[in-house]
């Protein structure tokens, strides 16, 4: 029988295809597991309603199980209670910054609707000195940054709560 470590540990190799160095742990969209007369009931919820990415995530849980022997199982998903970038590992927002996205910062950025946007660190050369290029980058929970410092442009994962 199949502990929940156990389908944590083999989950753990389901990569989000738009990120593909994190994983849906990482991501923190493994809401829960539960086991009910030997049957898995796996939970997940999207970044963003509507993600494009979550069919693709779904397949390949179902795949992911079934290569590791795991018959008897339901992925569900859930949108509330909403995703936030507070469920992003730290292991995540590490891996973010090594693929060369900016990891959220802590504020949140509504604030570009009124204010300036959030400073964000370049992920290469962690200068301060950065500017929003654009509030849509490479996918829609990203926004398009460039360094001032080393030129680079780079995404940033958004800050949502």
């Amino acid at each position: 029988m199949v502990t929940a470590d156990d389908l944590r540990e083999i989950l753990s190799q389901v990569k989000d295809p738009e990120v593909p160095v994190l994983s849906i742990l990482d991501l923190g969209i493994l809401r829960s597991l539960t086991c009910e007369n030997q049957h898995w009931t796996i939970v997940i919820t999207p970044t963003y309603s509507g993600c494009p990415a979550m069919q693709t995530i779904e397949a390949d849980i179902r795949t992911t199980l079934s290569r590791n022997k795991v018959e008897h199982f339901t992925v569900e998903t859930v949108l509330s209670p909403a995703w936030t970038t507070d469920w992003i590992s730290e292991e995540g927002k590490r891996k973010l910054e090594e693929y060369g996205i900016a990891p959220p910062v802590d504020e949140v950025d509504k604030s570009v609707l009124f204010s300036k946007p959030p400073m964000v660190p370049c992920p290469l050369c962690k200068s301060q000195k950065t500017k929003m290029v654009s509030q849509f980058g490479s996918t829609a929970c990203k926004a398009h940054y460039q360094c001032l410092a080393c030129q680079e442009p780079f995404d940033y994962f958004k800050c949502l709560r």
